[in-house]
């Protein structure tokens, strides 16, 4: 048993290091920021949210306009709904949600993004909790969504997550997520067998795809596409281009992207001496 003199020392000692420990930062006021970032336990504004200029988005027309569309009804509380962006690396996906969320807000519509930088999605349960405590409306942002190996709890928590609806996150919060794949998880577990009944394994593990209630696809560009894309940049930016030197630039790289259209008309302002912003 502890005598009374020690236990008098160990609670001096306990209130000295809560005094020394840092503080918990602030809650952030979630209606000053265009957009904030979750790291798994705190959110953060970001301090420079510079999306690409939606007019500029180019080849995608019909995928930016159902993405902006979606995002109006929610900025103005209608029915609006989750949305899944899959297809190649670099054709536009991340860029298409960021540019979105910033021409609703550019037109005065209120609306945040929020970024989720982390791979513990069992931990937006957290921040479903921190968002209701604001009403305004909240594009929830997962880049890249995808799961290695087993299914596992992440995405059954992600799945049950949107399965839940409003009554898990609130009507003002909508998820928008990248993959590039259209059915998120990786092809190998589609095909793997269960001794059972491997249709019902498949159908559990493309079950999430399907929570989503717009699916966009952005696909491989087509040379003219690609070409159209260089144009646009160059024109915003002041550059003079040669379509075929364009072409060749992106033959080097095995890919026609929007994307590898940025990289070139980054070269073509380094040739000439210029510097420029990715917005």
């Amino acid at each position: 048993m502890t005598d009374p003199t020690t236990q008098d020392a160990l609670a001096r000692i306990a209130t000295a290091l809560e005094r020394i420990a840092p503080a918990d930062p602030p809650a952030p006021d979630l209606e000053a920021h265009p957009a904030y970032r979750w790291d798994g336990k705190t959110i953060v504004p970001v301090e420079a949210f510079a999306p690409l200029d939606y007019a500029l988005l180019t080849g995608i027309d019909a995928q930016k306009e159902a993405c902006l569309e979606n995002t109006r009804r929610l900025a103005r509380g209608h029915a609006a709904h989750d949305i899944l962006l899959w297809g190649a690396r670099g054709t536009g996906k991340s860029a298409t949600v960021a540019a979105c969320v910033s021409q609703v807000q550019k037109e005065g519509l209120p609306l945040a993004l929020v970024e989720v930088a982390t791979d513990d999605l069992r931990s937006l349960a957290a921040l479903f909790s921190l968002l209701r405590a604001t009403s305004r409306p909240i594009v929830l942002y997962i880049d890249d969504l995808g799961f290695d190996g087993d299914f596992g709890a992440d995405a059954r928590a992600l799945r049950s997550l949107l399965q839940g609806g409003a009554s898990a996150r609130g009507s003002h919060v909508r998820l928008y997520a990248t993959s590039n794949r259209r059915h998120i998880v990786p092809r190998s577990m589609a095909e793997q067998d269960d001794p059972i009944n491997p249709r019902d394994v498949i159908d559990d593990r493309l079950a999430l795809s399907d929570r989503f209630g717009l699916s966009l696809g952005f696909h491989a560009l087509a040379q003219d596409a690609y070409v159209a894309i260089v144009a646009r940049y160059a024109e915003r930016h002041g550059l003079s281009f040669d379509p075929a030197a364009a072409i060749q630039w992106a033959t080097q790289r095995g890919s026609r992207s929007g994307r590898v259209a940025w990289q070139y008309v980054v070269e073509l302002a380094g040739r000439a001496g210029r510097t420029l912003d990715e917005g």
